[in-house]
């Protein structure tokens, strides 16, 4: 039985995860604020060190300029950015993709990963975006395949060596549930796994922490989002006031050996003319259970 079935049949018998010993001297210190104390600080720096980087998909902030929504990304503190092709078009000339990637740099973020992008049996087009995520040096693409793409992305990641990350919308999507996800990558380079947007999981009546046990080892991107209640048609909300348990989360990805250079992104759909107060909230929320992630 290969390691993905293995990783299916442990949903069946996983544990809680374990909670950080410092848990209760953090949670004293006011760690609802968006400045940490500096044991927090600490153990963020501890957390830190696992690989875990707090980004956003930047159509979070669609409503804005990309130059705008880029400055916001830094001033909310986050250090790296996931973008989609609104933002950094596929089609941009290599004079643009400099340009962006300068701006990034100069902001002292990191490009992430660039997505959702759809992928056909057009080995021609699928290539366009590895030539694209190359020149711009990003190493993750979220994506949602066709089956009859997948022969050409094996090909892909192998040579340009970046990787492609099977991102899931909720329901109605062709990857519902995390057995989906584990069916399209089995038998394919390892290079070729999973962006667990954990909102639309939660949508499908999946449990978060569950999905990243599953996925470990192939999980190279995570979509931070919650929501209301656990079916198809319900509300976004505020990281945490939902069925997302941010400190379970990370301390689930530093289990499953999330890697330094994986994406995980923040992304808030919600409220897109004017997000950046709620936006600061799931901040807070995240930073605070970063804090206090141990594995």
């Amino acid at each position: 039985m290969n390691a993905h079935r293995n990783n299916l049949l442990s949903l069946k018998r996983s544990g809680h995860t374990r909670r950080s010993f410092l848990a209760g001297l953090v949670g004293s210190a006011g760690l609802g604020a968006v400045a940490l104390s500096p044991m927090a600080q600490l153990m963020a720096q501890e957390a830190k060190a696992a690989g875990l980087k707090l980004g956003i998909q930047i159509y979070s902030l669609r409503g804005f300029p990309v130059e705008v929504a880029l400055d916001h990304t830094k001033n909310l503190g986050f250090e790296e950015v996931e973008f989609f092709s609104g933002m950094f078009p596929l089609s941009a000339s290599d004079e643009e993709i400099k340009k962006m990637v300068d701006k990034v740099k100069g902001l002292g973020l990191r490009i992430s990963a660039h997505g959702v992008n759809g992928f056909t049996k057009d080995a021609d087009a699928n290539r366009k975006v590895f030539e694209f995520a190359k020149k711009a040096g990003i190493k993750n693409i979220s994506a949602a395949p066709t089956p009859d793409s997948m022969d050409s992305l094996n090909d892909l990641v192998k040579e340009y060596d970046i990787r492609i990350a099977i991102h899931n919308h909720g329901p109605s999507d062709r990857f519902n549930k995390v057995v989906d996800v584990l069916r399209a990558i089995e038998g394919r380079d390892p290079r070729i796994g999973a962006c667990a947007d954990l909102g639309h999981f939660i949508r499908s009546g999946e449990k978060p922490v569950e999905v990243i046990r599953a996925l470990a080892g192939r999980l190279y991107g995570i979509h931070l989002k919650d929501f209301a209640e656990m079916k198809e048609n319900t509300r976004g909300v505020i990281l945490g006031q939902g069925h997302l348990d941010c400190a379970s989360v990370f301390d689930a990805l530093i289990q499953a050996k999330f890697p330094a250079d994986g994406a995980m992104s923040l992304e808030y759909e919600e409220n897109p003319k004017d997000p950046i107060e709620d936006i600061r909230q799931c901040v807070a929320t995240a930073k605070a259970a970063l804090s206090k992630a141990k594995g």
